[in-house]
Protein backbone atom coordinates (compact mmCIF):
# COMPACT_ATOMS: atom_id res chain seq x y z
CA UNK A 1 0.00 0.00 0.00
CA UNK A 2 1.29 3.39 -1.02
CA UNK A 3 0.14 6.63 -0.32
CA UNK A 4 1.15 10.41 -1.74
CA UNK A 5 1.40 13.09 0.58
CA UNK A 6 1.43 16.74 -0.22
CA UNK A 7 4.53 18.60 1.45
CA UNK A 8 4.99 22.66 2.53
CA UNK A 9 8.00 22.42 4.54
CA UNK A 10 5.66 22.88 7.14
CA UNK A 11 5.39 20.57 10.40
CA UNK A 12 2.01 19.47 10.03
CA UNK A 13 2.50 17.58 6.48
CA UNK A 14 5.95 16.03 8.12
CA UNK A 15 3.75 14.88 11.05
CA UNK A 16 0.84 13.29 8.48
CA UNK A 17 3.32 11.67 7.03
CA UNK A 18 4.97 9.99 10.45
CA UNK A 19 1.20 8.82 11.09
CA UNK A 20 0.58 6.71 8.24
CA UNK A 21 4.49 5.87 8.30
CA UNK A 22 3.62 4.30 11.53
CA UNK A 23 1.30 2.35 9.63
CA UNK A 24 3.87 0.32 7.78
CA UNK A 25 2.51 2.26 4.73
CA UNK A 26 4.84 3.45 2.04
CA UNK A 27 4.68 7.49 1.11
CA UNK A 28 5.98 9.30 -1.54
CA UNK A 29 5.86 13.07 -0.69
CA UNK A 30 4.77 15.45 -3.31
CA UNK A 31 5.70 19.37 -3.60
CA UNK A 32 4.02 21.60 -5.94
CA UNK A 33 5.42 24.34 -6.39
CA UNK A 34 4.06 27.60 -6.88
CA UNK A 35 6.81 30.28 -7.00
CA UNK A 36 4.98 31.69 -4.67
CA UNK A 37 6.56 29.95 -1.38
CA UNK A 38 9.91 31.12 0.84
CA UNK A 39 12.97 29.02 0.70
CA UNK A 40 11.60 26.78 3.10
CA UNK A 41 8.61 26.04 1.33
CA UNK A 42 10.28 25.51 -1.82
CA UNK A 43 12.96 23.28 -0.76
CA UNK A 44 11.13 20.15 1.03
CA UNK A 45 13.71 17.73 -0.04
CA UNK A 46 15.44 17.70 3.60
CA UNK A 47 12.34 17.20 5.70
CA UNK A 48 11.42 14.16 3.35
CA UNK A 49 14.72 13.08 3.64
CA UNK A 50 14.68 12.98 7.19
CA UNK A 51 11.58 11.44 7.26
CA UNK A 52 13.05 8.67 4.31
CA UNK A 53 10.11 9.23 2.08
CA UNK A 54 11.38 10.19 -1.58
CA UNK A 55 10.03 13.49 -2.69
CA UNK A 56 8.13 14.23 -6.23
CA UNK A 57 8.84 18.09 -6.76
CA UNK A 58 5.92 19.29 -9.54
CA UNK A 59 5.84 22.90 -11.43
CA UNK A 60 2.58 24.39 -11.21
CA UNK A 61 1.29 25.32 -14.50
CA UNK A 62 -0.42 27.75 -15.97
CA UNK A 63 -3.72 26.45 -15.29
CA UNK A 64 -2.55 27.86 -11.84
CA UNK A 65 -2.06 31.27 -12.63
CA UNK A 66 -5.44 31.44 -14.06
CA UNK A 67 -6.81 30.30 -10.53
CA UNK A 68 -5.25 33.03 -9.31
CA UNK A 69 -7.30 35.23 -11.56
CA UNK A 70 -10.35 34.10 -11.02
CA UNK A 71 -10.68 31.68 -7.71
CA UNK A 72 -13.91 29.92 -7.17
CA UNK A 73 -14.21 30.55 -3.72
CA UNK A 74 -12.45 33.85 -3.47
CA UNK A 75 -9.57 35.32 -1.52
CA UNK A 76 -8.73 35.62 1.85
CA UNK A 77 -7.53 38.70 3.32
CA UNK A 78 -4.82 39.34 0.80
CA UNK A 79 -4.52 37.76 -2.62
CA UNK A 80 -4.47 34.51 -1.48
CA UNK A 81 -7.06 31.86 -2.88
CA UNK A 82 -6.19 29.57 -0.21
CA UNK A 83 -9.58 26.88 -0.77
CA UNK A 84 -8.46 27.16 -4.23
CA UNK A 85 -4.58 26.58 -3.77
CA UNK A 86 -5.33 23.47 -1.82
CA UNK A 87 -7.96 22.23 -4.41
CA UNK A 88 -5.19 22.88 -7.05
CA UNK A 89 -3.00 21.05 -5.07
CA UNK A 90 -4.66 18.18 -3.83
CA UNK A 91 -5.76 17.70 -7.45
CA UNK A 92 -2.63 17.64 -9.24
CA UNK A 93 -1.90 14.86 -6.51
CA UNK A 94 -4.71 12.53 -7.36
CA UNK A 95 -3.62 12.96 -11.33
CA UNK A 96 -0.40 11.54 -9.92
CA UNK A 97 -1.80 8.26 -8.24
CA UNK A 98 -1.83 6.15 -10.95
CA UNK A 99 1.36 7.33 -12.27
CA UNK A 100 3.20 6.57 -8.74
CA UNK A 101 1.06 3.25 -8.21
CA UNK A 102 -0.06 4.64 -4.92
CA UNK A 103 -3.95 4.38 -3.71
CA UNK A 104 -4.60 7.72 -1.92
CA UNK A 105 -3.53 11.29 -0.99
CA UNK A 106 -2.64 12.75 2.32
CA UNK A 107 -2.81 15.93 3.48
CA UNK A 108 -1.43 17.91 7.05
CA UNK A 109 -4.49 20.26 7.04
CA UNK A 110 -6.34 20.63 10.56
CA UNK A 111 -9.63 20.91 11.19
CA UNK A 112 -10.41 24.63 12.06
CA UNK A 113 -6.71 25.55 12.08
CA UNK A 114 -7.16 28.10 9.59
CA UNK A 115 -10.68 30.22 9.93
CA UNK A 116 -11.16 30.37 5.70
CA UNK A 117 -9.24 26.99 4.16
CA UNK A 118 -9.37 24.37 6.75
CA UNK A 119 -13.13 24.87 8.59
CA UNK A 120 -15.29 22.15 8.02
CA UNK A 121 -17.12 23.33 5.12
CA UNK A 122 -13.79 24.58 3.44
CA UNK A 123 -12.28 20.66 3.88
CA UNK A 124 -15.64 19.02 2.01
CA UNK A 125 -15.32 21.44 -0.59
CA UNK A 126 -11.70 20.60 -1.59
CA UNK A 127 -12.50 17.58 -1.68
CA UNK A 128 -14.94 17.55 -3.87
CA UNK A 129 -13.65 20.11 -6.16
CA UNK A 130 -10.50 18.44 -6.02
CA UNK A 131 -12.07 14.85 -7.81
CA UNK A 132 -10.78 13.09 -4.83
CA UNK A 133 -13.75 12.00 -2.92
CA UNK A 134 -13.10 9.16 -0.62
CA UNK A 135 -9.01 9.21 -1.42
CA UNK A 136 -8.35 12.50 0.55
CA UNK A 137 -7.22 11.91 3.64
CA UNK A 138 -6.32 13.99 6.85
CA UNK A 139 -4.40 11.78 9.14
CA UNK A 140 -4.39 14.53 12.08
CA UNK A 141 -8.01 15.59 12.38
CA UNK A 142 -9.15 11.91 10.86
CA UNK A 143 -11.39 10.91 13.42
CA UNK A 144 -13.05 14.68 13.53
CA UNK A 145 -14.11 14.11 10.18
CA UNK A 146 -15.94 11.03 7.86
CA UNK A 147 -14.58 8.34 7.50
CA UNK A 148 -12.61 7.99 3.78
CA UNK A 149 -12.12 4.95 1.76
CA UNK A 150 -8.47 3.94 2.97
CA UNK A 151 -10.31 4.20 6.56
CA UNK A 152 -13.59 2.09 5.38
CA UNK A 153 -11.17 -0.88 3.47
CA UNK A 154 -8.79 -0.98 6.36
CA UNK A 155 -6.02 0.36 4.08
CA UNK A 156 -5.32 2.32 7.19
CA UNK A 157 -6.18 1.60 11.17
CA UNK A 158 -9.23 4.76 12.01
CA UNK A 159 -7.91 4.06 15.38
CA UNK A 160 -4.36 4.80 14.85
CA UNK A 161 -4.97 8.10 13.06
CA UNK A 162 -5.34 11.79 14.77
CA UNK A 163 -8.50 14.00 16.20
CA UNK A 164 -6.57 17.32 16.19
CA UNK A 165 -8.56 20.37 15.84
CA UNK A 166 -8.51 23.97 16.37
CA UNK A 167 -5.80 26.95 16.20
CA UNK A 168 -3.34 25.82 18.90
CA UNK A 169 -0.22 23.59 18.02
CA UNK A 170 0.44 22.20 21.33
CA UNK A 171 -0.53 18.53 19.68
CA UNK A 172 1.68 18.90 17.00
CA UNK A 173 4.82 20.33 18.92
CA UNK A 174 4.45 17.52 21.53
CA UNK A 175 4.36 14.87 18.57
CA UNK A 176 7.21 16.56 16.64
CA UNK A 177 9.23 16.30 19.97
CA UNK A 178 8.55 12.46 20.19
CA UNK A 179 9.36 11.90 16.74
CA UNK A 180 12.58 13.87 16.68
CA UNK A 181 11.00 16.17 13.76
CA UNK A 182 12.78 19.70 13.17
CA UNK A 183 13.68 21.89 10.39
CA UNK A 184 9.96 23.04 9.45
CA UNK A 185 8.72 26.06 8.78
CA UNK A 186 7.58 28.76 11.42
CA UNK A 187 3.54 27.94 11.48
CA UNK A 188 1.33 30.43 9.36
CA UNK A 189 4.31 31.95 7.40
CA UNK A 190 6.00 31.73 3.81
CA UNK A 191 3.41 31.91 1.11
CA UNK A 192 3.87 35.34 -0.13
CA UNK A 193 0.11 35.20 -1.68
CA UNK A 194 -0.80 35.89 2.25
CA UNK A 195 1.06 39.33 2.07
CA UNK A 196 -0.64 42.45 0.97
CA UNK A 197 2.04 44.71 -0.32
CA UNK A 198 2.88 41.59 -2.69
CA UNK A 199 -0.49 40.53 -3.46
CA UNK A 200 -0.89 44.11 -5.03
CA UNK A 201 1.35 44.20 -6.60
CA UNK A 202 1.09 40.30 -8.22
CA UNK A 203 -2.55 41.37 -9.14
CA UNK A 204 -1.57 44.62 -11.05
CA UNK A 205 0.73 42.14 -13.25
CA UNK A 206 -1.99 39.58 -13.82
CA UNK A 207 -3.97 42.35 -14.84
CA UNK A 208 -1.67 44.32 -16.80
CA UNK A 209 -0.60 40.57 -19.16
CA UNK A 210 -2.63 37.80 -20.32
CA UNK A 211 0.40 36.23 -20.27
CA UNK A 212 2.90 36.22 -17.66
CA UNK A 213 6.31 33.96 -17.53
CA UNK A 214 8.54 32.96 -14.46
CA UNK A 215 10.58 36.11 -15.16
CA UNK A 216 7.42 38.06 -14.46
CA UNK A 217 6.85 36.63 -11.48
CA UNK A 218 10.35 36.66 -10.12
CA UNK A 219 10.56 40.80 -10.74
CA UNK A 220 7.42 40.82 -8.85
CA UNK A 221 9.67 39.74 -5.45
CA UNK A 222 12.56 42.49 -5.70
CA UNK A 223 12.10 46.28 -5.69
CA UNK A 224 9.76 49.68 -5.72
CA UNK A 225 7.13 49.02 -8.71
CA UNK A 226 5.65 51.89 -10.73
CA UNK A 227 3.47 51.08 -13.60
CA UNK A 228 2.58 53.49 -16.73
CA UNK A 229 0.00 51.16 -18.71
CA UNK A 230 1.57 48.28 -19.98
CA UNK A 231 4.90 49.57 -18.91
CA UNK A 232 6.72 48.95 -15.46
CA UNK A 233 9.77 50.52 -13.53
CA UNK A 234 11.03 49.00 -10.93
CA UNK A 235 13.82 50.41 -8.70
CA UNK A 236 16.31 48.16 -6.95
CA UNK A 237 16.32 49.00 -2.58
CA UNK A 238 19.76 47.33 -2.28
CA UNK A 239 23.00 45.96 -3.55
CA UNK A 240 21.43 42.12 -4.03
CA UNK A 241 18.12 43.24 -5.78
CA UNK A 242 20.61 45.70 -8.12
CA UNK A 243 22.35 42.33 -9.29
CA UNK A 244 19.27 40.49 -9.53
CA UNK A 245 17.54 42.84 -11.70
CA UNK A 246 20.22 42.60 -14.32
CA UNK A 247 19.90 38.85 -14.14
CA UNK A 248 16.31 39.16 -14.99
CA UNK A 249 16.75 41.64 -17.36
CA UNK A 250 15.08 40.64 -21.04
CA UNK A 251 16.38 42.13 -24.53
CA UNK A 252 13.77 44.01 -24.67
CA UNK A 253 14.23 45.60 -20.99
CA UNK A 254 16.39 48.79 -19.86
CA UNK A 255 18.76 49.50 -17.44
CA UNK A 256 19.20 52.90 -15.48
CA UNK A 257 22.20 53.71 -13.43
CA UNK A 258 23.76 56.80 -12.66
CA UNK A 259 26.70 57.49 -14.56
CA UNK A 260 29.83 59.05 -13.04
CA UNK A 261 30.69 56.04 -10.63
CA UNK A 262 27.81 57.62 -8.10
CA UNK A 263 26.42 54.98 -6.52
CA UNK A 264 22.50 54.57 -6.37
CA UNK A 265 20.06 51.68 -7.62
CA UNK A 266 19.74 49.77 -10.91
CA UNK A 267 16.36 50.23 -12.59
CA UNK A 268 14.79 48.58 -15.10
CA UNK A 269 12.46 49.60 -17.46
CA UNK A 270 10.08 47.45 -19.09
CA UNK A 271 7.52 47.87 -22.15
CA UNK A 272 7.01 51.22 -24.31
CA UNK A 273 10.71 53.40 -23.93
CA UNK A 274 8.23 56.58 -24.12
CA UNK A 275 10.74 60.31 -24.05
CA UNK A 276 8.13 60.47 -20.70
CA UNK A 277 8.70 56.98 -19.18
CA UNK A 278 12.53 57.33 -19.98
CA UNK A 279 12.76 60.31 -17.90
CA UNK A 280 10.44 58.66 -15.62
CA UNK A 281 12.79 56.09 -14.62
CA UNK A 282 15.82 58.23 -14.98
CA UNK A 283 14.43 60.34 -12.12
CA UNK A 284 13.37 57.21 -10.15
CA UNK A 285 17.13 56.43 -10.31
CA UNK A 286 18.23 59.68 -9.24
CA UNK A 287 15.09 59.96 -6.44
CA UNK A 288 16.01 56.80 -4.75
CA UNK A 289 19.94 57.52 -5.07
CA UNK A 290 19.40 60.15 -2.76
CA UNK A 291 21.21 62.64 -5.56
CA UNK A 292 21.75 66.06 -5.09
CA UNK A 293 20.85 68.65 -8.08
CA UNK A 294 20.70 67.61 -11.39
CA UNK A 295 22.71 64.42 -12.03
CA UNK A 296 23.51 62.30 -15.24
CA UNK A 297 21.72 58.50 -15.48
CA UNK A 298 22.69 56.27 -17.95
CA UNK A 299 20.32 54.62 -19.99
CA UNK A 300 19.35 51.94 -22.59
CA UNK A 301 20.06 48.42 -24.24
CA UNK A 302 23.36 46.84 -23.58
CA UNK A 303 24.83 48.12 -27.13
CA UNK A 304 23.82 51.63 -27.04
CA UNK A 305 24.14 53.36 -23.82
CA UNK A 306 23.16 56.97 -23.74
CA UNK A 307 23.36 59.65 -21.06
CA UNK A 308 19.80 61.84 -19.69
CA UNK A 309 20.70 64.89 -17.43
CA UNK A 310 17.77 64.87 -14.77
CA UNK A 311 17.04 65.71 -11.20
CA UNK A 312 15.32 63.40 -8.35
CA UNK A 313 11.88 63.27 -7.94
CA UNK A 314 10.66 65.23 -4.82
CA UNK A 315 8.63 63.23 -2.01
CA UNK A 316 5.42 64.22 -1.11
Amino acid sequence: MKALALVSGGLDSSLAIKVILEQGIDVTAVHIQTRFGSAKMDHPAAIAESLGVPVLKVPAGDDYIEMLRNPKHGYGAAFNPCIDCHTYMIRRAGQLLEQEGASFVITGEVLGQRPMSQNKGSLIKVEEDSELEGLLLRPLSAKNLKMTIPEREGWVDREKLLDIKGRGRKAQFELAKKWGLTGFSAPAGGCLLTEKEYGLKLKRLLDLKADITDNDIALTKIGRHFYEGVSEIVVGRKHDENLKLLELQLSDDWIFKLSDDISGPATLLRGDKSDELIEQAARLTARYAGADGVVSVEYGPADDKRTIKVEGIVQE
